[in-house]
């Protein structure tokens, strides 16, 4: 798929999904979501956000653990259902974000567009969607995710990756008819379930880049501006404790505390119970006590809540 391609698909995942709820609204009215919908929401909810948030982000492009190959695929195309891209190109853009997050070349920094209260909410929407639309977006999959473009399995996923959604929107449809047993359930199914479900999961997974760059707090001074958000951690399934992130990468836990809620960590550890998943990296806590008592970047105060630009 060329950039320009990719953009007009990522602008169409921007504006359908609030028609669709427009639409949905208009008529449905005054029954607008029933509770067979809103069960299927969840559900598909769920199943696409962990595939973006163990799947896409700590199996594929920061390798926190392992598993069976069949897992693994199943996994990619759960992610590919949030409808944010193959699957190659969007591990390639986050390893990108880690090797120059917050610096120039970084896709989705938010503090790259000057200063001042303008420049901090253009900064925001670019961190948040505009970054997806912009003529300069390159993935560089063959530099930055190398052992993906070189895996068929996964090479199909991300050609097909259109060919997925869909079929994630229409499986929606399918479970809501199956708990209604009318047209009328499958075509709620699919709007709900499906294209306003998909504006859900992108939003939360696009707070990620733009909120946890720019408000909240920052346990360990990294480089980067990665800030920890604990109010956005269950919607996020873990990824909000970004600060944490971004000091180990690696680690299939974000949530480095016994009550930071981390939903994600919690089905990896399931997974390590039942064998499904092995080598799962785990950041022991002198590493941890090491790098939060280190010195922090030039003019970088103590732990702090509020804005930093």
């Amino acid at each position: 798929m060329s950039n320009q391609a990719y953009r007009r698909y990522m602008l169409a995942t921007v504006l359908v999904p609030p028609l669709a709820l427009l639409v949905a609204v208009v008529a449905f009215w005054p029954r607008v979501m029933t509770l067979e919908d809103a069960i299927v929401f969840a559900t598909m909810f769920t199943i696409s956000g962990f595939g973006v948030t163990i799947g896409f982000h700590r199996l594929l492009t920061h390798r926190a653990f392992k598993t069976h190959k069949p897992v693994r695929l199943a996994l990619a195309t759960f992610g590919t259902f949030a409808a944010e891209g193959p699957a190659i190109v969007w591990v390639a853009h986050h390893r990108k974000h880690h090797a120059l997050s917050d610096e120039p070349g970084d896709p989705h920094s938010p503090h790259l567009s000057g200063s001042g209260n303008g420049a901090a909410l253009r900064g925001l929407w670019h961190a948040h969607v505009g970054w997806l639309l912009g003529d300069r977006l390159t993935s560089e999959p063959l530099r930055y995710a190398p052992d993906l473009s070189r895996e068929r399995e996964m090479r199909w996923i991300s050609m097909h990756f259109i060919h997925i959604v869909i079929a994630g929107v229409l499986l929606a449809g399918l479970l809501d008819l199956a708990l209604t047993g009318t047209f009328e359930g499958f075509v709620r199914g699919v709007l709900w379930g499906g294209v306003v479900r998909i504006a859900a999961v992108n939003h939360i997974t696009y707070s990620v880049n733009s909120i946890c760059h720019c408000f909240g707090s920052r346990r360990f001074g990294t480089a980067d501006r990665s800030r920890n958000v604990p109010w956005l951690a269950l919607l996020t399934f873990g990824e909000s404790w970004h600060n944490n992130h971004h000091a180990f990468p690696t680690s299939a836990r974000h949530g480095l505390r016994w009550y930071e809620l981390d939903p994600s960590a919690m089905v990896i550890r399931a997974m390590e119970m039942l064998g499904l998943a092995w080598d799962v990296v785990k950041i022991p806590k002198h590493r941890v006590a090491t790098k939060e008592s280190a010195p922090r970047p030039p003019g970088e105060a103590a732990p702090s809540g509020g804005m930093v630009r």
